[in-house]
């Protein structure tokens, strides 16, 4: 998949978006290693800690099809400034793809692209366990 191909997947998960709450549509589009994409868009609930974010509702649909291979995510938003993926989505990336190639888009298809580690540098990852003997 082309990355303008992919931008468009993740421009068009911004109408899916139920976010009646903070009103910020976000769309996502995850392509794996092997060339399958995966979509996502943020959903809120009344209780804010419900929801999810775009980026790992198109990570977790990934996992549950079978995907942990991650090359690269579009995250687009209605927004001037880029749509960057907040903290915790980080630490999902990091867990299953510490090279992702992070593409943020603004309201304008503009985008800014980022190394996982730029977002995260210290991101907690399995060395941080104790290694069994």
């Amino acid at each position: 998949m082309t990355r303008n191909e992919l931008k468009a997947l993740a421009i068009s998960m911004l109408d899916r978006a139920y976010c009646r709450y903070s009103h910020f549509p976000v769309g996502a589009a995850l392509e794996c290693a092997d060339g399958s994409v995966y979509t996502g868009c943020n959903v809120e609930n009344a209780v804010y800690p419900a929801g999810i974010c775009a980026e790992r509702n198109a990570i977790f649909h990934a996992v549950a099809e079978g995907h942990t291979d991650f090359v690269r995510i579009v995250i687009a938003g209605h927004s001037d400034d880029y749509c960057v993926p907040c903290g915790i989505c980080r630490q999902v990336m990091q867990e299953f793809a510490p090279e992702l190639e992070v593409i943020c888009l603004n309201k304008s298809g503009e985008e800014k692209t980022f190394a996982l580690k730029e977002l995260l540098p210290y991101g907690f990852d399995n060395r941080w366990l104790p290694q069994e003997s």
